[in-house]
């Protein structure tokens, strides 16, 4: 073979080595491409799948959307419905309390017209009375005249002729009335401490019950007196003052551990 023919063929051969190395080169660049391709498609397709469970999810939350909305639509309108059946009812009840109140009203005046006109009658009545009630005045002071002349007149202790006595809260009232001496009610229990009534002090030392009997301690003008086993209504007497002038003692309970009665002055 000449040098010409052995270069020509070392060329041939260069060149086919040349496209088969680019052959091996493109197909190993088409096998990436299609690996890279798969991986693509298949995340792809992963995604779309996640794309179609999104819209799955989100068809369903709309459908219980809708179906909660319908719902509360419901619930309102029944809501309102009763709303308004409860104001009808509660305008109704208003009314009817007024027209209750009024004819109450309209009662409480017809009554009230009544009643003046009755007062009006008792106006009258009282004033035909007032005549009749002064006359039963004076007659009441002369039967209090009358009875302030049964009260009695006995001789106290001292051997003088008393007052008037009285020997309970009544008569009382009418001497206090009567106007002559001053009376000054009193109420000693046994043991306490001398009392003072008008100017002088006196002080229960003994209390019979059974026998209506007690023993008192008379203080006046700096000298002690006892006024003992006195009886119930009688006068003790004894005289006081600068110029002694007579002062009474009567006692008209007598109890276990207490007397009461009232002393008498002059005026």
């Amino acid at each position: 073979m000449s040098e010409e023919g052995y270069v020509a063929e070392r060329s041939m051969s260069g060149i086919f080595m040349g496209v088969v190395v680019v052959a091996l080169l493109a197909a190993l660049g088409a096998l990436v491409w299609c690996y890279g391709l798969s991986n693509h498609l298949s995340s792809a397709e992963q995604q779309l799948k996640a794309a179609n469970q999104k819209n799955v999810d989100l068809a369903q939350q709309l459908d219980e959307t809708n179906a909660r909305l319908r719902a509360t639509s419901e619930t309102l309108g029944q809501s309102v419905g009763m709303t308004q059946k409860q104001m009808e009812a509660r305008a109704e009840s208003i009314l009817a309390a007024q027209r209750a109140a009024t004819s109450k009203l309209e009662a409480q005046q017809a009554a009230t017209s009544k009643q003046v006109g009755a007062v009006s009658n008792d106006v009258a009545s009282v004033k035909t009375d007032v005549g009749g009630v002064k006359t039963d005045v004076a007659n009441t002071k002369s039967d209090l005249e009358a009875t302030k002349t049964q009260l009695n007149r006995v001789v106290g202790d001292a051997g003088v002729m008393s007052g008037l006595i009285a020997t309970n809260k009544s008569e009382l009232e009418m001497l206090k009335h009567k106007g002559d001496r001053n009376y000054y009610e009193f109420t000693l229990q046994k043991g306490a401490k001398p009392t003072l009534i008008s100017t002088i002090k006196i002080q229960l030392k003994k209390a019979d019950m059974k026998h209506s009997r007690y023993t008192m301690m008379v203080s006046a003008d700096d000298r002690n007196i006892e006024k003992k086993d006195k009886g119930l209504d009688e006068p003790v007497q004894f005289y006081t003052g600068k110029t002694p002038v007579l002062y009474e003692i009567v006692v008209n309970d007598i109890q276990k551990k207490s007397v009461s009665g009232y002393l008498s002055t002059p005026k």
